[in-house]
């Protein structure tokens, strides 16, 4: 297993560690509900630098970027991120990720922790332009600053006016003493917030500082199960759970971000895939009935015959009521569908709603 930088932190503050995509992540501090309410209504702190970045430069940086990635990435300038995913050959998902553009002719790309690997492999073999690549990922940290409070309490740590910081927007500069830092407006929560980049020698540093200067706004560590009912509750799709290497992210609802504007991985097969509907769609549902529904849990109709399968699921703690991802059927895929998950031997009755199942 490998360790953050803040490892001992986490231990030291009596964090619940967890094996997570290779390395010891904090699962938990003081529990799920405790830690999930604090960000939806304060501000928390994830430690996610298990996180994968890889830095993409040169002449022919973007043109690479434009081949493996499934967004138009030329429509990014300088300080703007674009979510994204790398298809593969065969009508799946290689990864999902955020590409940074930090200057003419240097992006940074933002991979999920159990993909570093294959994901850079994946990039390199497409690297017929002669782009230059660099693998950050063991150099650099990742902190995400999650909640309404965390514009107010972060303010006096940076020279940046951070209510200017928009949604998929970011800054390089000066945070918590440290100059060059990534501020960025990319949550994965829902409920505003920052994610901050910056050396593993300097994330002590700065985690500190983020504590002192969020004390009297009741900030708090949050665990990794934390951060999957906040996406959940938003319908994020998850890697591994809801899109992988044999999903269609036609059928994942990733239309809005597969630009055919130009050429890249698949690219034809999956214009095809849109323009004659995918026979299955990721839905999101709520429970009728009492329950809470599992990933890989059984999806039914009402003569109990199975139509899907359950992806994510988890008990909301914003709504307390079940609620879960799963594909089903084009015809079961409309909001306000009845369909039934399958938890042990009961088929309990829930409801196809669009997503996210969260408003603020």
């Amino acid at each position: 297993m490998k360790n953050t930088a803040l490892t001992a932190t986490h231990e030291a503050l009596g964090a619940k560690l967890v094996p997570y995509a290779g390395f010891n992540m904090p699962v938990q501090y003081e529990g799920v509900s405790v830690e999930h309410e604090t960000v939806r209504k304060g501000v928390g702190v994830f430690d996610v630098s298990h996180m994968g970045e890889f830095l993409i430069e040169g002449p022919h940086a973007l043109e690479l970027i434009q081949k493996v990635c499934s967004n138009d990435a030329s429509k990014l300038t300088i300080g703007k991120a674009q979510y994204s995913y790398l298809p593969n050959e065969t009508g799946g998902i290689v990864d999902d990720l955020i590409v940074y553009k930090i200057k003419e002719e240097t992006y940074l790309l933002v991979v999920n922790a159990g993909n570093i690997e294959k994901d850079w492999n994946w990039i390199s073999s497409k690297n017929d332009v002669g782009a230059t690549m660099r693998d950050l990922s063991p150099e650099y940290s990742l902190l995400a600053i999650q909640g309404p409070k965390a514009v107010e309490a972060m303010q006096s740590l940076t020279s940046h006016d951070l209510s200017e910081i928009k949604f998929y927007n970011f800054v390089v500069g000066d945070f918590a003493g440290i100059e060059n830092v990534i501020i960025s407006a990319t949550g994965y929560t829902g409920s505003g917030g920052f994610e901050i980049y910056c050396k593993n020698s300097e994330v002590k540093q700065i985690w500190d500082k983020v504590f002192e200067a969020g004390a009297s706004y009741g900030i708090k560590p949050i665990g990794l199960a934390a951060r999957d009912t906040l996406r959940l509750e938003m319908g994020y799709c998850l890697y591994g759970n809801d899109i992988d290497e044999n999903t269609s992210p036609i059928a994942a609802g990733l239309g809005w971000v597969t630009k055919f504007t130009k050429e890249f991985t698949n690219s034809e097969a999956l214009k095809s895939e849109k323009e004659h509907g995918p026979e299955n769609k990721l839905v999101g549902f709520e429970l009728d009935d009492r329950g809470i529904p599992r990933h890989g849990y059984d999806i039914v109709d009402g003569n109990g015959k199975i139509i899907g399968v359950v992806t994510s699921g988890t008990m909301s703690p914003s709504l307390n009521k079940g609620i879960g991802l799963g594909y089903v059927p084009a015809i079961f895929a409309e909001a306000g569908s009845k369909i039934n998950i399958q938890i042990r031997k009961n088929a309990v009755p829930a409801t196809v709603v669009k997503t996210p199942f969260y408003k603020a």
